[in-house]
């Protein structure tokens, strides 16, 4: 399966994303880049993609398998590199709510570390995540 997606500059550190659907995001670069850090930046992106896919996949999961689960939450830390710049270490902490049995939870859990983004940083990036009850 594919998706178009496209984007264009609106000024020097800006871009508007635009999904087929219609959907639009803003990126601007960040303050210690040059830019004014007010919305996302491309690299912010990526690292909060990272937790929007591991809780889409564990709400997938629990769904799909009757799962009890109320909700999901998580806080993500970017840390970038120095030059080159790149992200380096992604901490992500989950914290699923729900009537779920031990072993329900790991069940969650794995499959949450088997999301696509996840996947996708392979070994570039370290990922250091916890999974908490709420």
């Amino acid at each position: 399966m594919s998706v178009r997606m496209s984007g264009r500059s609106t000024g020097p550190t800006t871009v508007e994303l635009v999904h087929e659907s219609g959907a639009t995001i803003r990126t601007t670069a960040p303050k210690d880049n040059g830019g004014d850090g007010s919305s996302f930046s491309p690299t912010d992106l990526c690292a909060v993609s990272l937790g929007a896919c591991g809780t889409t996949i564990m709400g997938m999961y629990a769904s799909n398998h009757g799962i009890s689960l109320d909700g999901i939450s998580f806080d993500i830390v970017k840390e970038m590199s120095p030059p080159p710049r790149k992200i380096a270490r992604l901490t992500v902490r989950f914290v699923l709510s729900g009537a779920f049995s031990d072993l329900e939870f790991g069940k969650i859990v794995a499959a949450g570390k088997a999301c696509p983004v996840r996947l996708t940083l392979g070994g570039q990036v370290e990922v250091v995540e916890e999974y908490v009850r709420g």
